[in-house]
């Protein structure tokens, strides 16, 4: 019996091996990268893309906040730049040998990377005030999207590269594959955990542009020593690189100090001695007088402060638990005017409270404590019947966060406050108020009483609004009147506007409190 042929590949090879690829001198495929130099290569490309999408969200922030609608849009961009890069990259290896376009890549998408930070300051520090938010998002769009995109391009490319059987394709991909998923969880924890609290944005994106380069030169040096030539220029990119690097040195910084969360900076008042104002990415968050600590610039921490100072007299003690810090105006006001009581500050945001204590010295007492840490965990955490005022004044950008807007959260605030407790918020909505109504509805599940604060002087509704709760009856004209010892306020909504914005509205709980989408913004 003749012996059989052998089994005959679904392409029409005579063996398992691929065919040799026609797009080299010698007609074979060219040589693959070293299994080390493949992993390395997808790690790292996948790695940058989520370091470029973590810091495009803190390099927009002092321009647009951080809202649920800027995390989601950078998001999705991110997304989006890796479909398209992969499949672009994909489609590319079958027409040329990915050998001499993985390193020219790398180079090009670093070189982009460079230019991503001076882009974005330069023209918005030359864009009216009113525009800069639109045009920071779409800077950001245009410059993250292309290195995103050009660095999702190389695992593909790897991947081909590195097939030398049909029987190894499942093995080649599910490894390569995994190996750029830990990329981009490794570089998730590192960015957010590690080099956000190191270093500034523009650093991050500096030395993230210069690894990838680095690592993409010492590619195409290598190929072209097995007879690769790169598949694209890269003078260009080198060209690119310089400038962004140049730009980026001398860009405009609207940042005193980068923290976790915020874009912070403190402006000294020119009016007023010892005034100053920390700003939080795009709003004037606190205002201190470090000579008056009894002086309050602001209407709404009047309203707050009048509010406390009803509830209990100056020779009275009142224990204050304030989630919230910024500044620590309120904090310090009632440190200087009430004789005893406790004011706990917890503020989640460390960066913040460095800069506070260097540059707006809190007062020497160990009436005033500061504890760093979220708002709703701190609580959770407190003795039952600890406090006599819950002070909110959290927010993420203009909204508060939605995780202590719930009537969980006030329950829980409801357990730590005497029986005779009062919360007092601090809250920002506009144009139809769903914000403002569904907080009330919440808070009235628990609480007997609510009232609503608001400012007298505007034409249209908005802005910030002071809500008081207790089951303690509230006296809302004597709130406007110790109010209006301090410079003037707010007046209180008549119960029918306050029954009109709750009617209706629904109560926020843990499992659906869609708060920026109440908040519907600027009018």
């Amino acid at each position: 019996m003749s012996p059989r042929p052998p089994p005959q590949d679904p392409r029409g090879d005579a063996s398992p091996r691929a065919t040799p690829r026609a797009d080299t001198p010698s007609g074979a495929a060219p040589a693959a990268l070293a299994p080390w130099v493949a992993a390395v290569v997808t790690f790292g490309s996948s790695a940058a893309v989520l370091v470029l999408e973590i810091t495009a969200l803190r390099l927009i922030a002092p321009y647009v906040g951080i809202t649920l609608e800027t995390n989601t849009a950078v998001i999705g961009l991110a997304l989006a730049a890796i479909a398209f890069g992969a499949w672009a990259g994909g489609a590319s290896a079958d027409r040329t040998s990915p050998r001499g376009l993985i390193g020219p890549l790398l180079v090009l998408g670093g070189a982009l990377t460079l230019t991503i930070s001076p882009a974005v300051r330069w023209v918005t520090a030359f864009t009216p005030p009113e525009q800069s938010a639109s045009m920071a998002i779409l800077l950001a769009a245009v410059t993250v999207f292309a290195p995103a995109a050009v660095l999702s391009a190389i695992p593909p490319m790897v991947v081909k590269l590195q097939l030398g059987a049909l029987t190894e394709t499942g093995s080649v991909v599910g490894r390569l594959s995994a190996i750029g998923t830990l990329g981009a969880i490794a570089a998730t924890f590192v960015t957010g955990f590690v080099l956000v609290a190191l270093l500034r944005t523009s650093v991050i994106l500096l030395a993230t542009g210069l690894v990838l380069m680095a690592a993409g030169f010492a590619l195409v040096v290598t190929a072209r020593r097995g007879g690769v030539e790169p598949g694209v220029g890269t003078a260009g990119a080198l060209t690119v690189a310089i400038v962004g690097a140049g730009l980026g040195l001398i860009a405009p910084d609207p940042c005193q100090v980068e923290t976790r969360y915020h874009c912070a900076s403190v402006v000294a008042d020119p009016d007023r001695e010892g005034g100053r104002t920390l700003v939080l990415d795009t709003l004037r968050h606190s205002y201190v007088d470090l000579d008056d600590p009894a002086y309050l610039e602001f209407a709404y921490v009047r309203t707050l402060a009048g509010a406390l100072d009803t509830w209990a007299p100056a020779d009275e003690r009142l224990d204050v638990l304030h989630v919230g810090g910024g500044a620590m105006t309120l904090p310090r006001y009632q440190v200087a005017y009430r004789e005893a009581g406790a004011n706990s500050v917890v503020e989640i945001d460390p960066g913040v409270v460095e800069l506070v204590r260097e540059r707006l010295p809190l007062p020497d007492s160990d009436r005033l404590t500061v504890d760093v840490q979220d708002g709703r965990v701190a609580v959770a955490g407190l003795e039952t019947d600890s406090y006599d005022v819950y002070v909110g004044d959290a927010f993420g950008g203009v909204a508060a966060p939605w995780h202590l807007a719930t009537a969980e959260t006030f329950a829980d605030v409801d357990r730590v406050l005497r029986p005779d407790g009062l919360v007092a918020l601090n809250i920002i909505d506009y144009q139809e108020l769903g914000f403002l109504g569904a907080e009330v509805a919440t808070l009235r599940t628990l609480f007997d009483h609510v009232e609503v604060l608001t400012h007298d002087d505007r034409p249209v509704p908005g802005g910030n609004f002071v809500v008081l709760a207790s089951d303690t009856p509230i006296d809302p004209a004597a709130v406007e009147t110790a109010t209006a010892e301090h410079g003037g306020g707010m007046r209180a909504l008549t119960p029918e506007r306050v029954d009109e914005l709750a009617e209706g509205a629904e109560v926020l709980t843990d499992d659906h409190a869609p708060v920026d989408q109440l908040f519907t913004g600027r009018s």
